[in-house]
């Protein structure tokens, strides 16, 4: 994304230095993408329901460590009353209930991650399409997206275009 945005921003530079090949005048636009996905309603619901997503996952993992820590305290109150076989049953079983939790935690960290995508794909494709669509109908040559951070500098003529997008998604905020 940076090194797309870099040359975009190169390829810009170059087109506002005029040769005498073009008479059309560029038009500039800048947009905070990351502004604009904020304010947008769905973002809210993604929100609440990967917070639900995320409570689900570690209200599993609780139990799953409750399990763990009362059938360790269980074996250290009855370790004394077990012979070698039952010892290293009981010892086998804390184990493996250690390995599932630790397995139960990066599967949960990977599915967290790709319900997030799922949930917000959707939400920056909208704002990506929007941004588009106002580009096309204002005439804009180039429009960048300042919360990539490589943006240093704006010239007067260039349009934040943020008002624009939010009311092409009916944003009223």
């Amino acid at each position: 994304m940076k090194s797309t945005f870099k040359a975009i921003a190169i390829i810009a530079l170059l087109f506002s230095v005029n040769f005498g090949y073009s008479q059309a005048k560029l038009k500039f636009g800048h947009i905070n993408s990351n502004e604009l996905i904020s304010l947008m309603p769905e973002r809210n619901a993604a929100q609440t329901k990967l917070q639900e997503y995320a409570s689900q996952l570690e209200d599993q993992l609780t139990a799953m460590q409750t399990e763990l820590e009362n059938k360790y305290n269980d074996y250290l109150k009855q370790e004394s009353t077990y012979n070698d076989i039952v010892k290293e049953t009981k010892q086998k079983e804390l184990q493996d209930l250690q390995t599932r939790i630790q397995e139960f935690q990066g599967s949960a960290q990977d599915n967290y991650s790709k319900k997030e995508s799922e949930l917000i794909q959707p939400i920056i494709d909208k704002a990506n399409n929007a941004i588009q669509e106002v580009g096309k109908e204002n005439g804009f040559t180039y429009i960048f997206d300042v919360s990539a951070g490589a943006v240093v500098y704006f010239a007067d003529d260039t349009i934040d275009i943020l008002s624009l997008v939010k009311a092409k998604l009916g944003i009223t905020e």
